[in-house]
This record gives C-alpha cells, sequence and structure tokens, in this order.
C-alpha cells in the first residue's frame, strides 16, 4: 500500500519548473513529438480538444493541420506561427522547444482577428472593383454599349449571371444578359416586368425586395439567360437608381448548389448598382439631348444647293472649330415659285462663334423665311429685320448681302445688296474679277439701315460670290499672322472663269484651308450663284 501510495503521488504531481510552465497557462497549450503525435496537453487544451488522448496522431485530432509543421524545431528555437480552425474558431498556433525534442504549440484564439482581416480585405478589394467599375461605366455614353458594361461586371464579379433590364419602351422590354463568361447578348422582348416578382417594383425605384423572399422557380425563361447551367438557385432584384427618375433594373442569378446571396452581398450589389443606374443615367441623357440636337441642327445646318430655273447655286460652309457643326455664318437660298421669278439669296455673318451666334442665326433666317413675300424689296425686308433684331434686345449684330436672281435668255440677272458687309464679287468669263457696286449699314444696330443695291448681269460661265470675311481675313501664311486678303481672293477666283459653281466653292475653301494651315480660324460661308452654258457646256454639271 506504501508503495503503491508513493507511485500515485508520483503521477499527481506535475512536475514543475520553466518547462512545464505552459500547463497552468490559460490558453490551450498541446505538446507534440517530432513523429507527429499528441504528447501532452493542459486543461485549456482539454476542454478545447475535447476526446483527445496523449499518444494520438495529430491527423486524428481536430488539430491535424498542425501535423505539417512538423518535424518540429529544437529545444531552443522558435519559428512564426501556424493558423487553423478547430470547429468553428480560428487559432493561432506559436511553437517553442520542449523537452527531448517535443514542441510546445501555444493555441490563442484569433477568430475575431482574421473575421476583421478578412472584413477588411473583402471591403478593400470590393473598394477596388467598385472604383474599375465606376471607371469602365463612365467611359462610354452610348446607352446599350453601357448596359453591356452593366451586365458583364454584374455576372463577373456578383453572380453566375446577370440579367439587366432597361425601362419600358412602349410595349418592349430592352433587356441585356450576360453569363460569367463575359458572354453578352441583347433582346427587346414583349414582356411584361410583373411576370418576375420584384421587377416591377424595381424598375419604378422602389426598394429591393430581399432575396429569400423571391422563389427562384417563379422566373419566366426570358428573365434567365440561355444556356444557363443549371437551376437557379438564388436570386437578387435591385433598382438601378438614375438622376430622378430609375435607370432600370438588375438581375442577378446564381445556380442551385453554390451558396445563396448573404445580407453584405445583396447590400455590395446595391452600391454597384447606384453607380450602374448613374452610369446608365448619364448616358440616357447624354443619347436623348444627342437626340434633340440633331433635330434642332438639321435647321440650323446650311442647305445643300443645286441648279434652280435655270441658275447654278452651290455653298460651301466651315465651323471655326471642328468639334462645332454650326455658328455664326450662315446662308440660305428660296427658289422661285416659277421660272420667271426671281430665286432669294441671303448670305450673313452674326458677331460671335459657337452655339450663341448659332442660335440668332436661327432667329435671322426663321425671320427671313417669314418675310420671303417681301423679298422683291431688299431695302424693306433689311429694315423690317432689324427691328426684329433690335427687339430682342441683344448685343449682337449682323451683316448681310442679299440676292435675287432670275434666268434672262442666257444670261442671269442679280439684285445685290449688302448690309456692313463685303460686297459681292463678280467673275467674267475673261478672268476679270470685279466687286458688285452695294454697299450698306450694319443690321441690329442702328434705328434704320441704309444700303445700296446693285444691278448686274452674268453671260454664261460667269460666277457671282458671295462670302464672309472668314475667307478674307483668315490668318496664316509663312508666319502665320498675314491675312488672305481679298486681293489674294481675286487673284484666286481670276483662275475660276468658266468654272461650274461648285467647283468655284471648292477652289476658294481649299485655298482658304491651305492658308490658315492648323491655326485658329473663324467661320467660314460662301456662295457661287453662276449663269451656266447653254445647252450642257463647259459650265454645265455633269448628270443635269
Amino acid at each position: 500500500m506504501q508503495a503503491s501510495s508513493s507511485g500515485s503521488q508520483d503521477v499527481d504531481r506535475a512536475p514543475s519548473g520553466p518547462a512545464q510552465a505552459w500547463r497552468n497557462a490559460p490558453c490551450p497549450v498541446v505538446v507534440t513529438t517530432g513523429g507527429g503525435a499528441l504528447a501532452d496537453l493542459n486543461g485549456a487544451a482539454e476542454l478545447l480538444l475535447a476526446g483527445a488522448r496523449r499518444g494520438t496522431p495529430l491527423a486524428g485530432t481536430p488539430l491535424s493541420w498542425l501535423a505539417g509543421a512538423h518535424p518540429a524545431p529544437g529545444p531552443d528555437a522558435e519559428s512564426g506561427p501556424v493558423g487553423g480552425r478547430v470547429g468553428e474558431r480560428s487559432f493561432a498556433a506559436y511553437p517553442t522547444g520542449g523537452d527531448g525534442g517535443d514542441t510546445v504549440w501555444w493555441l490563442l484564439d484569433d477568430t475575431e482577428e482574421q473575421a476583421a482581416r478578412t472584413a477588411l480585405r473583402e471591403e478593400r478589394e470590393r473598394s477596388a472593383f467598385l472604383a474599375s467599375a465606376s471607371d469602365e461605366l463612365l467611359a462610354s455614353l452610348n446607352v446599350d454599349r453601357s448596359m453591356e458594361t452593366v451586365a458583364r461586371l454584374s455576372a463577373r464579379h456578383l453572380a453566375d449571371a446577370a440579367v439587366v433590364v432597361a425601362p419600358p419602351s412602349g410595349r418592349w422590354l430592352p433587356v441585356t444578359y450576360a453569363d460569367s463568361s463575359g458572354e453578352v447578348t441583347f433582346r427587346r422582348l414583349g414582356a411584361q416586368a410583373e411576370e418576375v416578382p420584384g421587377l416591377r417594383e424595381a424598375l419604378q425605384g422602389f426598394p429591393p425586395v430581399p432575396s429569400r423572399w423571391i422563389d427562384p422557380a417563379a422566373l419566366p425563361d426570358w428573365a434567365v439567360p440561355e444556356g444557363f447551367a443549371g437551376p437557379v438557385g438564388s436570386v437578387v432584384i435591385t433598382p438601378l437608381p438614375g438622376h430622378g427618375v430609375p435607370a432600370g433594373a438588375l438581375i442577378l442569378l446564381r445556380r442551385s448548389g453554390t451558396a445563396a446571396f448573404s445580407d453584405g452581398e445583396e447590400t455590395f450589389a446595391r452600391l454597384f448598382a447606384t453607380r450602374a443606374g448613374a452610369a446608365l443615367s448619364a448616358a440616357s441623357l447624354y443619347s436623348e439631348q444627342a437626340r434633340v440636337t440633331r433635330t434642332l441642327m438639321r435647321d440650323l445646318l446650311p442647305p445643300r444647293l443645286r441648279q434652280v430655273h435655270g441658275v447654278e447655286f452651290a455653298g460651301g460652309y466651315r465651323a471655326a472649330e471642328h468639334r462645332e457643326r454650326v455658328g455664326g455664318d450662315f446662308y440660305d437660298v428660296h427658289p422661285g415659285g416659277a421660272a420667271d421669278q426671281e430665286s432669294f439669296v441671303v448670305l450673313g455673318d452674326v458677331c460671335g462663334k459657337g452655339l450663341d451666334a448659332a442660335v440668332l442665326t436661327g432667329k435671322i433666317r426663321n425671320t427671313l423665311h417669314a418675310l420671303l413675300p417681301l423679298a422683291g424689296d431688299h431695302d424693306r425686308v433689311l429694315n423690317l429685320l432689324n427691328d426684329a433684331l433690335l427687339s430682342l434686345q441683344d448685343t449682337r449684330f449682323a451683316t448681310l448681302v442679299l440676292a435675287s436672281a432670275v434666268r434672262d435668255g442666257e444670261r442671269v440677272r442679280l439684285r445685290l445688296t449688302s448690309a456692313g458687309h463685303p460686297a459681292p464679287l463678280l467673275v467674267r468669263a475673261d478672268g476679270r474679277v470685279e466687286p458688285a457696286e452695294t454697299h450698306g449699314s450694319l443690321v441690329g444696330v442702328l434705328p434704320a439701315v441704309r444700303s445700296v443695291t446693285a444691278e448686274v448681269s452674268l453671260a454664261p460661265g460667269e460666277t457671282c460670290l458671295l462670302y464672309t470675311d472668314g475667307i478674307t481675313e483668315a490668318r496664316g501664311g509663312p508666319f502665320g499672322d498675314e491675312l488672305f486678303g481679298e486681293e489674294r481672293l481675286q487673284e484666286a477666283l481670276t483662275e475660276c472663269a468658266g468654272m461650274p459653281a461648285e467647283a468655284v466653292v471648292e477652289r476658294v475653301q481649299m485655298l482658304a484651308a491651305q492658308w490658315t494651315g492648323g491655326g485658329r480660324k473663324d467661320d467660314m460661308a460662301v456662295v457661287a450663284v453662276t449663269a451656266p452654258y447653254p445647252g450642257g457646256g463647259p459650265g454645265e454639271r455633269a448628270g443635269r
């Protein structure tokens, strides 16, 4: 009995000293052999590893992830921690040298730390994705291309497939599909948004329905991309908020068997949808503005000219800036009602450049169109236009030249009236160039316009050139600061005798463009009125 008592005391008495200090540690501590077996453990480790037995290989315990850390360091060696999980908890195991070549592993619970790191990493990845996605979404103002980008990014980063539904257009529903491969397709469907639970509300901008409330089996076939592998297991439907009005809705799909959308993923999807909706709304707004601009531009652009009642007309216009299509220079030709009635030609220059000048140009052209019944009286037309401009209380003014042309046998009779504008140039058949004897005051400045009308006659092959000062005041030449000038223009026109009206216009525009090179330009407008040769001669354009 005495020996037995002594032996029991040897077993119960724990060794003492620094080497065994781990036994009383508050954290779980295990001792492993160099062969990867569990040699010993403290009380906290016994609670953690319920049922673990000494001598058991680590591969058969919840600490199997420690088996790969062997062979263990020497008694005095230390190395970095090894990480792993025990049940739902995450631990970092720090090794220290033990007796006889064993390794003492100190297990520190870092579940919260790992969760925080994971959340931080995911947040950084999401922020980086949102930043790059914003760049891609804003790279285009084309609506269809923006919808493709939204669908492609959604399918690649948020789900297994994505469907972008634009607001209904009449009875049609524009839909863009994308899958994780990046393939994008577009369809216009005669479908109803009510067929998809929560879609109608999303298209109206209402908050999204939680995905757990949507039955994937209730989706119609058109709401799932063709070739989608497997049944739909989870669905998210979120609005695409726009500028004041919804830009559409986004449907995200995941296959059955994959993880359902978490609350965090749904929130992230809404963040992406906010940026996508803003991009789609901007593209739609730009598209609408471009459509309106094109509609209005049709009335502001100069008309295409042709031969009218035996009189040949040609015109050319170039705005000061390449990115602009209209400006302050303009021309119009209003054909006479019959061959013996005059055709009315207007060429003008509004003070200023760009859109503001183009707006006033449009008003002047509309006013002159309303004054066509009075076109036979140039002086009256100019004064009525002058009154209209003064009533606008606009500080801009305009210069104009009016021409009334009619065929008289083989010749063309012209009445020319200038109002503050360069006098038209007459190109005679022998190459002589002479200015018409007309002049007058500006329009829109003084209470009345005073002008002198010149009457001229053009023989076959002769041309009357109406032009704006953008031609003569074009700066260029060898040093880029010399005016093209009227003298240089007249010299160029001496080579245009007998040319068709269109060729004269192209020649003048080409010379002015060459003179300016890449320098600054003003608006340029040119109209040529030519008496064609009878019987399809050299002055008659081919194809008439």
